[in-house]
């Protein structure tokens, strides 16, 4: 089976579309390897930037690699817009499938075609994006999930959203959730550290939603709170936001450099791939406040090593973190600082969150990821034939 993945959103900086991206490729190369006698995959990686490269061919080893200076914006236009040109010319072969990470599909001559989604929230919350998402996802994606061959999604919460708001029949989507990291969870629950939130400071993440909590944990006679108050401010730990800024994140940064926040909240910017594990095993608990989710990979990171979550009660969020830790409302401050407060005071329930998390995260395996992305190929292959 010949595969050519877009690579693309795993070039620089790698959120959640570009970790998932790097780490889909690696699961398909390790679970099915392609050696002299075994061909069952042929896997190309496809790159088209001015600036940015793939990954050497150590890191990628089994994949060909398919490197043009094409600019990313003209591409993407030219793709979208004009469905030109096919993947086979710029690559300079052919292949049974196409793949592309994100909801707008690679043009093809012959090739069956596969796209993933990993949220709808472009479609109901345009005002939550800018720039090409804005002015091409809204209105191009219902054409292009009527033409791909199969969907990928990462969650069952994406599944039923591509159901419902794209009219996809449900035989033609896959589920492909993403898979933990290879860490080995801290042998006991954490007692110190910060408050971490982990992700890009954009509009759909809730940054201020969290600062509103933030601030009520550290007023907390204003926030009406009963117990122990003469010390909780001194108690509550300091909160770092980790994650590359966008521009709606300006107001959250001038936020945190005035009291009451000027001393206890730092952001500290993207995280290089190779130092997370570091970031999450400074933290005390993590706090996923968004909007939405498509999934959520910074839970299930936390839940590997151990870290006790708070999250919204939105999106895939619930779906990925179960009864291993506390669901609040994204827009009610209170709630949120009220769980925050729980996980640092009752040690107890948060050691039985970190237990329980460690546990859920071995559900989640990138080898099943690798197989279940494999089964959508074929299927789509399938499909494409007749």
């Amino acid at each position: 089976m010949r595969v050519l993945i877009d690579y693309r959103p795993a070039l620089r900086e790698r959120s959640g579309v570009g970790e998932y991206t790097h780490q889909l490729v690696g699961a398909l190369l390790r679970t099915f390897p392609r050696t002299a006698t075994d061909r069952l995959l042929d896997l190309a990686l496809f790159s088209s930037s001015w600036k940015d490269r793939l990954p050497p061919p150590a890191d990628v080893h089994g994949a060909r690699r398919i490197d043009r200076r094409v600019p990313v914006s003209v591409l993407n236009f030219a793709w979208h817009r004009l469905r030109w040109p096919p993947a086979e010319m710029l690559a300079g072969g052919d292949f049974d499938v196409t793949h592309s990470l994100h909801p707008l599909l690679m043009p093809t001559r012959r090739a069956a075609q596969v796209m993933t989604i990993h949220d709808l929230d472009f479609l109901t919350h345009p005002e939550r994006t800018r720039a090409e998402i804005r002015r091409d996802y809204p209105s191009l994606v219902h054409d292009h999930a009527r033409r791909a061959d199969r969907i990928v999604v990462v969650s069952r919460f994406t599944a039923a959203e591509v159901h419902k708001q794209l009219g996809v029949a449900s035989d033609r989507i896959a589920l492909c959730p993403p898979g933990a990291p290879d860490w080995t969870p801290r042998s006991d629950p954490p007692t110190s550290g910060y408050v971490l939130f982990f992700g890009t400071l954009e509009t759909r993440k809730n940054v201020g939603g969290l600062l509103d909590a933030y601030e009520q944990l550290l007023s907390p006679a204003r926030a009406g709170y009963s117990r122990r108050l003469s010390d909780r401010r001194t108690r509550i730990p300091d909160l770092v936001l980790a994650g590359r800024a966008t521009e709606a994140a300006l107001p959250w940064l001038d936020r945190i450099s005035r009291p009451p926040f000027a001393d206890r909240v730092r952001h500290i910017g993207y995280v290089q791939p190779e130092n997370r594990r570091t970031l999450y095993e400074g933290a005390r608990l993590l706090v996923q406040p968004s909007f939405e989710e498509g999934f959520g990979i910074p839970v299930l990171e936390a839940m590997t090593l151990g870290l006790p979550v708070v999250a919204s009660n939105r999106g895939a969020l619930p779906e990925v973190l179960g009864d291993a830790g506390l669901l609040v409302d994204p827009e009610d401050a209170s709630a949120m600082a009220n769980a925050i407060a729980r996980m640092i005071e009752d040690e107890a329930f948060a050691a039985d969150c970190s237990a329980k998390g460690i546990l859920r995260s071995r559900q989640f395996t990138w080898e099943l990821t690798a197989r279940r992305t494999f089964d959508a190929y074929q299927q789509a292959i399938d499909a494409h034939r007749h």
